[in-house]
């Protein structure tokens, strides 16, 4: 899987911008602030018309315009694929594949994959647990698209159920009680559901972050990830811990159990990397765990997704940084840096950035 051509019309910092992409390592310089990342979020938008830096759809449109283009040539195992976005500043956006509009957005999921990597994915290890659940959920809808509908199912569960347990005012009628009984039992079902996907995938994460930790860090490290959740050890899962909680659900007006309350903990050497870990170490073990979901996606796909490295280098040292260009896996890689090229990049394609123009 790669993109060979990427067009932009009026995305971010840039008025329009025509670029030919390496099938290996594409590096992509420039100052800080000239839009390097940009180039990436465009890609990354492709591949799930959403920003990975979390930005909202009116943010990509260039400042005193109305929408922007996002347009891409790929190839997919060999299939070319025509991918263009049009994102307004206000309204809805319009999406075709190969000319073929797009009637809803998960319609797009697997078509282009990438994995993306920033100095902000830190939140990954030091955030709070939301940040790693929603690592582990967009692991599992790379991986097979219709997990999406699961995540979404459960999303739209959760906010029905808080609705209801807000507009009770700490009390139940006997209308509200068999309502939320109703909820309760679809909620026990798809978090079940959800909860067991993500116990699975970090199963078979957990050798793949140890060995990229491993790779990084340059000597072997005790590594562990646990799937942490207060009612997959009751007696009767999710459903009796539902009921449990009922008294204090109402009373808070909000849903206190279920897989949105999980956590992901991560230990270095036995010790919670969230706390006892350096900084050096948090940084390694956050590109870890995108260099582990991203070799498991292409393991299960048999096609490695598009791998975006966001000003790697400026996070790592010297060591780490060369050990991430040893570790770089097969396909197309884009990264970019404010800095100095390291000796050790087999750089296929180098392109600067200046004030939002490519410069070859």
């Amino acid at each position: 899987m790669r993109v060979d051509r990427l067009w932009l019309t009026d995305f971010r910092n840039y008025e329009s911008a025509d670029l030919t992409l390496a099938p290996g390592l594409t590096v992509v310089v420039g100052d800080n602030g000239e839009g390097k990342t940009n180039l990436l979020e465009a890609v990354g938008y492709l591949a799930s018309l959403s920003s990975f830096r979390a930005a909202p759809d009116d943010a990509l449109v260039r400042q005193g315009t109305e929408r922007a283009i996002v347009r891409a040539e790929a190839d997919r195992d060999g299939r070319a694929l025509l991918i263009e976005a049009e994102i307004v500043a206000s309204g809805r956006n319009r999406v075709q594949v190969n000319r073929q509009p797009l009637r809803r957005a998960r319609d797009l999921l697997g078509a282009l994959r990438a994995s993306a990597f920033s100095p902000d994915d830190l939140v990954l290890v030091k955030g709070g647990p939301a940040e790693r659940r929603r690592y582990l959920d967009d692991a599992l809808v790379a991986l097979h698209p219709r997990n999406d509908q699961l995540r979404s199912d459960v999303d739209k569960v959760l906010r029905q159920r808080n609705a209801l347990l807000k507009s009770a005012g700490g009390r139940l009628d006997g209308d509200a009680a068999s309502t939320l009984d109703v909820w309760d039992a679809r909620l026990a079902e798809l978090g079940t559901t959800l909860a067991d996907a993500r116990v699975e995938l970090l199963d078979r994460l957990r050798p793949l972050l140890a060995s990229s930790y491993d790779e990084l860090a340059r000597t072997p490290a005790a590594v562990d990830v646990s799937y942490v959740s207060s009612w997959r050890d009751v007696d009767g899962g999710l459903a009796v811990a539902l009921v449990e909680s009922r008294r204090d659900d109402v009373r808070r007006g909000l849903s206190l159990v279920g897989p949105h309350r999980d956590e992901v903990a991560i230990t270095l050497a036995g010790r919670p990397s969230r706390t006892h870990a350096s900084q050096g170490e948090q940084r390694s073990l956050a590109l870890a765990l995108r260099l582990a979901a991203h070799a498991l996606v292409t393991e299960v796909t048999a096609s490695a997704p598009v791998l975006l490295l966001d000003d790697v280098f400026s996070e790592l040292d010297p060591g780490r940084s060369a050990a991430l260009l040893r570790l770089l896996p097969p396909g197309q890689a884009l990264l970019t840096t404010a800095g100095h090229v390291p000796d050790e990049a087999r750089v296929e394609r180098l392109l600067r950035i200046e004030a939002g123009k490519v410069v070859e």
